[in-house]
């Protein structure tokens, strides 16, 4: 049986590691307050504005414009994959990570990779993918004008040829404990599947229908690389929230049994004390 000094050192550093624990804990709720908030706040935007670009292609005409126009010939795919900036969060990296390993597996193109967040720059050289670009400024609660960088990054990718398509990698926030690994296409933007034969009633475009277009599109990109990148932060924050209360979970009940462990060490040593006590009154009694 361990000592007992050696049993105090393990309830020590166990106790140390509980804290923490519950420090990060506590840490990873108060950002997935703050992320949540704003990603509640801004889902209807981004539903809103991808109605307005629905209603704007609704008309009977052809409009054209540079993010919606498909590409002859599919070259190129990018993949934005979104990850954390740290782990101990359980299987929330590593479960995005082999959802992209999947679709990269079954892609017929060739693609790249742009990464947002500093986790696993060393798994994704040995997952070899093709890793272009890592955004790994972007802050645990995210502000609209990162989302924006990474949007026109995108956006130039795909301008300059660099990429003849772009899909968002993401886990998408179900609750606190769920997450959805998700693959959400951005660039070309996905059409609405049927259109009416007039224009959109009860809407009056000015300068004119193919100018507004042009805006929306670019509103709807920016709202929608944010809002993926909101669900993402969110996700990550749950994670670890979830990882930290399992862990601390785990240390009282290790200090629990630490703390029995250390009661039985201490009641053998006093029994072997008396044992000794006794045995040497008995010595001395029968010298006499």
């Amino acid at each position: 049986m361990a000592t007992m000094r050696a049993i105090r050192s393990r309830i020590k550093t166990v106790s140390n590691t509980e804290q923490i624990t519950k420090a990060m804990k506590m840490v990873s709720v108060s950002k997935l307050r703050r992320t949540q908030a704003a990603m509640t706040a801004m889902r209807p935007f981004t539903e809103k504005s991808r109605d307005i670009m629905d209603s704007l292609l609704a008309g009977g005409g052809e409009y054209q414009n540079r993010f919606l126009t498909e590409r002859a010939e599919v070259k190129k795919v990018c993949y934005v994959l979104f990850v954390g900036n740290r782990g101990l969060c359980g299987a929330y990296n590593s479960n995005v990570v082999r959802y992209l390993a999947d679709l990269v597996s079954r892609e017929e193109h060739d693609y790249t990779v742009a990464v947002v967040g500093r986790w696993g720059r060393d798994v994704m050289r040995r997952a070899g993918f093709n890793v272009v670009r890592i955004f790994d400024s972007v802050s645990d609660t995210p502000s609209p004008e990162q989302g924006i960088e990474i949007a026109e990054y995108l956006k130039d990718m795909y301008l300059n040829g660099e990429a003849d398509k772009i899909v968002l990698v993401y886990q998408k926030f179900k609750n606190a404990l769920s997450q959805i690994p998700t693959a959400a296409p951005l660039i070309p933007a996905e059409k609405p599947e049927t259109s009416g034969d007039a224009a959109p009633a009860g809407f009056l475009f000015e300068p004119d229908q193919a100018t507004i277009l042009e805006n929306v599109m670019q509103l709807y990109i920016n709202s929608t690389v944010y809002s993926a990148l909101l669900e993402a932060k969110s996700g990550e924050h749950s994670s670890r929230m979830t990882a930290m209360t399992s862990a601390s979970d785990n240390t009282e009940e290790l200090i629990g049994e630490l703390n029995l462990k250390l009661n039985r060490a201490r009641q053998a040593q006093i029994t072997t004390e008396i044992s000794e006590i006794v045995g040497g009154a008995s010595a001395l009694k029968k010298k006499k």
